[in-house]
């Protein structure tokens, strides 16, 4: 006869004090933190659209926090260098990181060995927000949106060059998905320690696929066009330029995001205290227009949904990346 295990009440209050015990620590330390400055890891350099970005966020932490919240820049070697300090280090919350789409979706599939693992050694806080990807145009191109110009492509493959910021990059890796979504051909043209932005407004170069901060000056300016922008409908900012989808390419949708990371390790309960002040920063109406102002959209969420978000990302660049054949080592 089989006898079935009863626990003493003992027994339970003991697994329920140590249980307790384990956890006051952990409460205490997230009731304390933020008790020091906090540094920001960012993977790009200084003075950059992402690093604005960066700052501004920081700035509203502090407020928000009332500690200090400092970005270190650490950019170089495809945004591996600031990731790889991130990973290791401390998981006490005094080191966060904000990452991108380059840094987690993207480059992990362009090199075969990397110092960090994307998916393992870091811990999703929140989305920070996203950038909608344009197909940007010197004001000499004819075509007057998307679906024209690849109305022309078809019929004179390679009659335009893109400028990329090189191979692998995001907007080089744009260019080639939009080139096989349109089932066109056109010349990409890869700038490796200049940007092209100069050479698009002069007409050396015709067209570029990137995000808008760079861009939505000239735009507005006359000096640039805007043929294209990605998104489910148009963008408030932007509501005379048709989406991608109006063109016939529905499943063409790059997006450039940044979003708020910490080793993994990191408490739990540190985690959660960073997650809510996130929430609450992007209540910042002031914020919320900057990023509007050039395509994109201030955009938190939870730890458990950035988590669900980083890896429909990372599949999506994956399968893109697969089907260039596009390796860095």
């Amino acid at each position: 006869m089989t006898k079935t295990f009863k626990p003493r009440l003992s027994t339970l209050l003991t697994f329920a004090s140590a249980a307790l015990l384990v956890c006051a620590p952990l409460a205490a330390q997230a009731q304390d933190y933020p008790s020091k400055p906090v540094r920001i890891i960012a993977p790009f350099p200084a003075g950059s659209g992402p690093d604005a970005n960066a700052r501004e966020i920081a700035a509203e932490l502090t407020k928000i926090l009332g500690q200090t919240f400092v970005v270190e820049n650490r950019p170089g070697a495809s945004n591996i260098i600031g990731t790889e300090a991130a990973a290791r280090a401390a998981p006490d919350g005094y080191s966060l990181y904000i990452g991108t789409t380059s840094s987690l979706s993207v480059v992990p599939h362009l090199f075969s060995k990397l110092p960090f693992n994307a998916e393992k050694d870091f811990a999703p806080i929140s989305l920070l927000g996203i950038l909608n990807t344009g197909l940007i145009a010197n004001p000499g191109v004819q075509a007057k949106d998307a679906k024209a110009l690849i109305a022309e492509l078809k019929a004179k493959p390679e009659s335009v060059s893109v400028a990329t910021s090189g191979i692998g990059s995001y907007s080089h890796l744009s260019g080639v998905w939009f080139n096989d979504a349109a089932k066109v051909k056109t010349n990409l043209v890869p700038y490796n320690s200049t940007s092209p932005y100069n050479d698009l407004l002069a007409g050396q170069v015709q067209l570029m696929f990137d995000g808008l901060p760079a861009a939505a000056g000239p735009i507005r300016g006359g000096k640039l066009k805007l043929l294209a922008i990605t998104g489910k409908e148009r963008h408030p900012s932007f509501p005379a330029v048709p989406t991608f989808a109006e063109a016939g390419l529905p499943d063409y949708a790059p997006i450039a995001w940044q979003g708020m990371l910490a080793p993994a390790g990191t408490p739990q309960p540190i985690l959660d205290k960073l997650s809510n002040a996130m929430k609450q920063a992007c209540q910042s109406q002031e914020l919320a227009k900057k990023w509007r102002d050039y395509g994109g959209e201030l955009r938190c969420n939870t730890p458990a949904e950035f988590t669900a978000f980083i890896n429909a990302d990372r599949a999506m660049w994956g399968k893109v990346i697969r089907q260039a054949n596009v390796k860095l080592d």
